[in-house]
């Protein structure tokens, strides 16, 4: 992508009733090297394991394939051939989407099975380019091969026909939702939040799709992936203060000049933000009860808190998820990582004694360490664009 313009991917996804694994498959990638952006979500025979297994393998070929570069007809065969057969059914199926984004502007778009992808430039859908490929190897497997030039603002929205057909057989929707239904939604959203990330929009079409249901209960497996063209939201963290006491005042001041949010982890590091802006610290009674400190209150500062005990529940927040019932600080910074899309950790590298006794627990690491660990995360994970400065 331009410079200007961040590509921010996220998906959200429900399991079947009944079932413990989603039969749905989504992988990303980001290719640093040639600027490109690729995500493939597959829907796999059925439910349960043995959809979830076809979904995989589908996904991880395709994901192989379309970053390799390789002729897709000729890959799509591939893959045919390589899905195991269903005992049941006596047939190997898997549908997918792939969207390839690259740096010029070009998003490429290959659908088979799946309901046909959304684009919108705003809140208003676009009509794409597209051409229909069949293969002469496989009945009835019809790939749509469609492109788009994206400007910032535009959004391409895929999902399983879990969303589109949410509340089949109902009195309001004998149908199900369809694509149609789901259009309109989003048209509605965008128009209301035009900002909404895709981490957001991607939960809110799932949701819907889910009040559709009878009882609100899952019929089927339902996913959704989003793509959301924008300029970048940045975010910069201070945490520990710095090795020399004169650098304090440039500290500071590159928290103080820099854009977008900005968070302070640490006590010390919040003592001397404060004291170089000429602010106070408010520390409010906590939420509920917690093992996490609670959040601080700094002028000039989106979020302030405890130093090493918050980040390493952050980063355990990032790798297995955050319980719905957890509500502090950790929590609290999870939102703004997942919410922005380049992050600069700003590291103080003067040692803390008070983390330095064996008799601390493990995950008290220190605080280098716990920053390498979180943006690994929101890097790989999260295709977060992270930069570390140390001083």
């Amino acid at each position: 992508m331009p410079e200007s313009v961040f590509v921010d991917i996220d998906m959200y996804q429900i399991t079947k009733r009944g079932q413990n694994i989603c039969g749905d498959a989504f992988i990303t990638r980001k290719i640093a090297e040639e600027q490109r952006a690729i995500a493939v979500l597959s829907d796999g025979l059925g439910s349960g394991v043995k959809a979830s297994i076809l979904a995989n393998m589908t996904a991880s070929m395709a994901m192989k394939f379309v970053a390799g570069n390789m002729e897709f007809l000729h890959s799509a065969e591939i893959m045919m051939e390589a899905l195991p057969i269903c005992q049941v059914r006596k047939i190997s199926y898997a549908t997918f989407t792939i969207v390839d984004c690259r740096a010029s502007g070009e998003a490429h778009i290959i659908e088979m099975g799946n309901p046909g992808c959304l684009c919108m430039r705003g809140s208003r859908p676009l009509e794409l380019e597209s051409r229909l490929m069949e293969s002469p190897r496989w009945e009835k497997r019809t790939m749509r091969f469609s492109r788009l030039h994206t400007r910032p603002g535009d959004r391409i929205i895929f999902f399983s026909d879990g969303i589109t057909q949410a509340g089949m057989g109902t009195d309001a929707f004998k149908l199900g939702w369809r694509r149609e239904g789901c259009r309109d939604f989003i048209a509605g959203a965008l128009a209301s939040s035009p900002h909404m990330s895709s981490r957001k929009l991607a939960r809110e079409i799932v949701g819907e799709a889910l009040r559709k249901e009878p009882a609100t209960v899952a019929g089927d497996d339902m996913s959704c992936g989003v793509f959301y063209f924008r300029h970048p939201r940045a975010l910069v963290l201070l945490t520990g203060p710095p090795f020399d006491r004169g650098s304090d005042r440039r500290f500071v001041d590159m928290l103080r000049d820099a854009r977008g949010r900005k968070v302070v982890c640490g006590g010390t590091t919040a003592g001397i933000v404060a004291r170089e802006l000429g602010v106070l610290i408010e520390t409010p009674l906590p939420r509920a009860r917690t093992d996490i400190p609670p959040v601080s209150r700094v002028a000039g500062v989106d979020l302030a808190t405890e130093g090493i005990l918050t980040l390493t529940r952050a980063a355990q927040y990032l790798e297995q998820g955050r319980p719905a019932d957890h509500s502090n600080a950790a929590a609290d910074l999870v939102e703004l990582f997942l919410e922005s899309d380049i992050i600069h950790f700003v590291v103080g590298t003067r040692i803390n004694e008070a983390h330095q006794d064996p008799t601390l627990p493990v995950d008290l690491e220190i605080r280098r360490n716990i920053v390498k660990r979180i943006a690994a995360l929101l890097e790989h994970r999260y295709l977060k664009e992270v930069r570390i400065q140390y001083i």
